[in-house]
């Protein structure tokens, strides 16, 4: 038995084989999964217009999924505990496949979002269980290294989801967005049955939890639901439906509210919470929870908005627009291994802050683009940003379960995705909004120039106009009107500039949490 599996065996998934042999059978659900979020935002115009409903409609393809995702994220930990960690693992598979299938299989928008909604609720538990997996597998030298091979492909979704989501959609049809998971799907249940093991603690574990009696906090579940489904609803929908104007945004904003209130007393005084309040007793897991909403906010923000630029502003095509994160993912792809070998040699906290001051230069670098930009400037200045990435969720996580009893691995892996996620989903639609609202107030400043006061428009004004002379048309119109979309283009880039200060402004910020962390030793884990 080697070094790595002789550290805690009872605990290790791997058995008596390599703990690296499973490291890429376990992370084949996650990409599946991290790459069905990102690449069904690309084919929801082409099912808006399949099933017969408004764009606006076909969103809630997307928020159901976000959802259920967002409920049963924080439940994962319990619910690995009490069904069992492989048994769960599998069962999450073999969900998400199935509901996969009937999304591919939808004839209408209904059947569409509750087949979201299964896919949801089976993914949820896939990433949480994942790293728990890893940090009772690997020893704590090790683990930086198995977290930066686990890292590549939950970074390699988002990068790839938008480029093969505009190719399907634009080739065959966006059933194959879903369809494409079925013998992904597949063959990981295959491999998970074959490669991965149920270590003797976790089944005694589980079983003395059986045997005291299963005891589900049925309030506490209900307010873990309630708080980070209308949250959740909230935040993706708050700018379609014009925020606190709207009746159904106020009524899901002031539940959200309620029930986080309500939660934390409720969990702190039961006996068997589903959500372990005491964790966040443990500064260093305070500290990570806020450094991974960070990170959600900066990847799947930017992940998000850096395509939609190249198709609103410049007029890029889906798969075209996708093609520029290619060259940010294999940044990340090559670092990845780098920052898992410097995590079990360099203070955690300096590679963080090298990432974070990576993510600064690079939203910097953004705010230089302008309209004139070329397709090599975007991807350049998205492969700094994702140069950095690798330093922030490999040591992040790491630092995340330093000083915590491995009985607590599921819950800690639970909650950090939960604030990941809750971090993308605070990012996406802060970002959507500043782009609206800021888009307006440079709109408005632009139009107050566009008179024949000022010299740099009348001769822009008669030059085009002589232009439009010579093509036999409508001269002044046609000029105004090139004016005019020339104006909204500059309008638009200006608010996507603005976007990448504020970004640039939160890395920053970001910083100083590093002081409250406390020093570990790079070889240092779970007591």
């Amino acid at each position: 038995m080697s070094a790595d599996q002789a550290w805690n065996a009872d605990r290790s998934v791997a058995g008596k084989r390599n703990p690296w042999s499973i490291v890429g059978v376990i992370s084949i659900a996650t990409f599946m999964v991290v790459l069905d979020s990102a690449i069904a935002n690309v084919a929801l115009a082409h099912i808006a217009g399949s099933l017969s409903v408004s764009y606006d409609i076909a969103t809630w393809v997307v928020t159901s999924f976000l959802v259920a995702n967002a409920v049963i994220i924080p439940l994962s930990g319990w619910l690995a505990d009490v069904i069992g960690r492989k048994r769960y693992y599998m069962f999450s598979v073999a969900l998400f496949t199935s509901a996969s299938l009937l999304c591919g299989l939808a004839s209408n928008l209904t059947f569409l979002v509750l087949a979201r909604v299964l896919q949801g609720i089976g993914g949820g538990g896939l990433a949480p269980v994942e790293q728990s997996m890893l940090v009772d597998t690997f020893p704590p030298e090790k683990r930086g290294l198995a977290f930066a091979a686990y890292g590549i492909v939950v970074v390699a979704g988002p990068v790839l989801g938008p480029t093969l989501g505009g190719w399907l959609t634009d080739n065959y049809s966006w059933h194959w967005v879903f369809l494409i998971n079925v013998p992904i799907g597949v063959a990981s249940l295959i491999l998970v049955t074959i490669f991965v093991e149920e270590p003797p603690a976790i089944l005694k574990h589980t079983k003395d939890l059986r045997a005291a009696g299963i005891r589900l906090d049925y309030v506490g579940f209900a307010l873990v639901a309630l708080w980070l489904g209308c949250l959740e609803v909230t935040l993706d929908r708050g700018q379609r439906e014009d925020w606190f104007s709207s009746p159904m945004i106020v009524f899901f904003a002031v539940v959200a509210v309620l029930s986080f209130v309500a939660l934390i007393p409720w969990e702190i005084l039961r006996p068997d919470p589903i959500i372990n309040v005491n964790l966040f007793r443990g500064r260093n897991f305070v500290v990570s929870s806020l450094l991974m909403f960070v990170l959600g906010v900066i990847l799947l923000g930017s992940t998000q908005f850096i395509p939609q630029l190249l198709q609103e502003v410049l007029g890029y095509t889906a798969t075209s627009a996708g093609l520029a994160l290619t060259l940010g993912g294999v940044a990340t792809i090559l670092m990845m291994p780098v920052s898992g070998v410097l995590s079990s040699r360099v203070d955690l906290r300096l590679l963080i802050g090298f990432g974070l001051v990576m993510q600064v230069i690079a939203f910097w670098q953004m705010g230089q683009l302008s309209t004139q930009m070329s397709f090599d400037d975007a991807a350049i200045a998205r492969m700094i940003q994702s140069f950095g990435l690798p330093f922030l969720f490999v040591p992040i996580t790491n630092m995340a379960y330093v000083g915590l009893k491995p009985e607590d691995n599921n819950e800690v892996s639970a909650l950090m995705n939960v604030a990941r996620n809750l971090g993308g989903t605070v990012g996406i639609s802060t970002v959507q909004t500043m782009l609206a609202r800021e888009g307006q107030v440079h709109q408005s400043y632009l139009v107050e120039g566009l008179n024949k006061l000022n010299p740099n428009y009348a001769v822009a004004l008669r030059h085009i106009t002589g232009v439009f002379h010579g093509q036999g048309t409508n001269a002044g119109g046609a000029a105004l009107g090139t004016i005019y979309q020339r104006m909204l283009q500059q309008a638009s880039m200006l608010s996507y500039i603005d976007v990448f200060h504020a970004l640039m402004f939160v890395s920053l910020c970001s910083l100083p949490l590093l002081l409250l962390m406390q020093r570990a030793k790079p070889d240092e884990g779970a007591a």
